[in-house]
């Protein structure tokens, strides 16, 4: 029981780790493609890597709502440049908030896990 409480532990701090860092390059990412029609290679390529992790380790909901992340960024390069005014606008109706979804998949998943016997 012991040992199974340990891996619980250690499984939801992976999770929450990868989580933290893909909403962190996520974040970075969104705001590079609201500024920028060329794509940041490299940032993207570490996103995705963060997805196929998630594959491995994740609920399905997590999985959808970070692919779903995925295709917004990449949708949003092929877009027009945003002005300075454009993101401002964009965080005052809250429709800059991208990983909302996520975050709460991510609770959902965690909660799920909380409640597992040990």
């Amino acid at each position: 029981m012991q040992m199974r409480a340990q891996w619980l532990t250690q499984e939801r701090l992976r999770r929450h780790d990868l989580y933290k860092e893909f909403i962190d390059e996520a974040s970075k990412c969104y705001i590079d493609a609201l500024q920028h029609a060329q794509g940041d290679i490299p940032s993207l390529v570490t996103l995705y890597t963060k997805i196929g992790r998630m594959r491995i380790l994740s609920s399905p909901n997590v999985i959808d709502s970070a692919e779903r992340i995925g295709r917004k960024i990449l949708d949003t390069y092929l877009e027009p440049d945003r002005s300075f005014l454009e993101p401002r606008e964009m965080v005052n109706n809250n429709s800059i908030d991208n990983p909302h979804d996520f975050t709460e998949a991510c609770r959902e998943e965690f909660e799920s896990l909380r409640t597992l016997r040990l």
